[in-house]
Formats: structure tokens, C-alpha cells, sequence
């Protein structure tokens, strides 16, 4: 029998971890990437964050800049630019993670299941084949095979690529 061990997740499990100030998509930083908060990119109309909790390796979360709970409420240019973001972040997990497939969606609401309803934002989940285990379904537990920040450091430079590339990113 090996040991699975993932002590960060301790404050997390027992519900010992503060809550963070301001909305996670508004990080305080002044950059345009931050590993502290795990900020990929952060342009003029959207944020790429690694999700700290993820379903998977890879698990990311994009929103766009401006605080709103729907989708509803986003100008055409904004859904534009938030629909861009999510291809281009897709892209940049393809080539980095070769996922079989991907899970791109969003929860609007707390009742449809957002867990930080006030500020609309997608998920995109890397799968791939056999990628979950039965520690999920028993020990109510997700394995995730590489460290979080070694994740961050083999997206980041593709994301900084966007910010480069583009005169509309910060």
C-alpha cells in the first residue's frame, strides 16, 4: 500500500482557512500574473486563475474583470473577450497537460451549485483517461498527480505570451 500525502489540504478539509478579503477574482496584485494567488493572466476584461481546489490537475477558473453574478449582465464586447480567453486558455492546457478531453462550464447561482455566486465565472477541467480512482468515491478524497505550483510554472509562460501579444491586456 503506498501513502497519499497532501498535508496543504488540512486547513482546507477542516474548514480552518480564513476567508480570503475581496473576491478571489479581484486579487489584490498589481500584475498581470502572480503565483502567490495563482494568477495566471489578468487582462483589461478577464482573469485565468489555477483553481487552489481542483477536480484535476490543470483546473482552471476564468472570469471576466468585471464583478457580475450572470452571464446576462456581460456587454457583447465582454462576452467576447471572456469567450476568447476560454479557447485560448483550452489551447494552452492542450499543449501543455494533453488532456483527452476538457469540461468547460459554469454554475450561475448558488443553487445551481457556484460556489462564489456573485462573480460569474467558467471552469475548465482536464481529463483524461482513467484519470480518477476509486479515492474519490470512498474517501471522498481527489488525487491530483502534480504539485499545484509545478502546474503554475508550465502555464505561465503561454499565458505571459497573451499578455505580450495582445496591446489590450494589462
Amino acid at each position: 500500500m503506498k501513502t497519499l500525502w497532501t498535508p496543504w489540504r488540512m486547513d482546507h478539509v477542516t474548514g480552518k482557512i480564513q476567508k480570503e478579503k475581496g473576491c478571489l477574482f479581484e486579487p489584490e496584485t498589481r500584475y498581470s500574473s502572480d503565483k502567490s494567488c495563482l494568477l495566471l493572466t489578468r487582462t483589461k476584461d478577464t482573469i485565468v486563475l489555477l483553481n487552489r481546489f481542483p477536480y484535476a490537475n490543470g483546473h482552471l477558473l476564468v472570469a471576466p474583470a468585471r464583478h457580475v453574478p450572470c452571464i446576462t449582465e456581460l456587454t457583447f464586447p465582454e462576452n467576447a473577450q471572456l469567450m476568447e480567453m476560454i479557447k485560448q486558455a483550452a489551447i494552452i492546457l492542450k499543449k501543455n497537460l494533453t488532456p483527452d478531453g476538457l469540461n468547460i462550464g459554469c454554475n450561475i447561482g448558488a443553487t445551481a451549485g457556484a460556489g462564489i455566486a456573485d462573480h460569474l465565472h467558467y471552469h475548465i477541467v482536464p481529463r483524461w483517461d482513467g484519470d480518477h480512482n476509486f479515492m474519490t468515491v470512498l474517501g471522498d478524497i481527489r488525487t491530483i498527480p502534480e504539485h499545484i505550483e509545478v502546474t503554475f510554472d508550465k502555464l505561465l509562460p503561454d499565458f505571459k505570451k497573451i499578455n505580450t501579444n495582445e496591446n489590450r491586456y494589462k
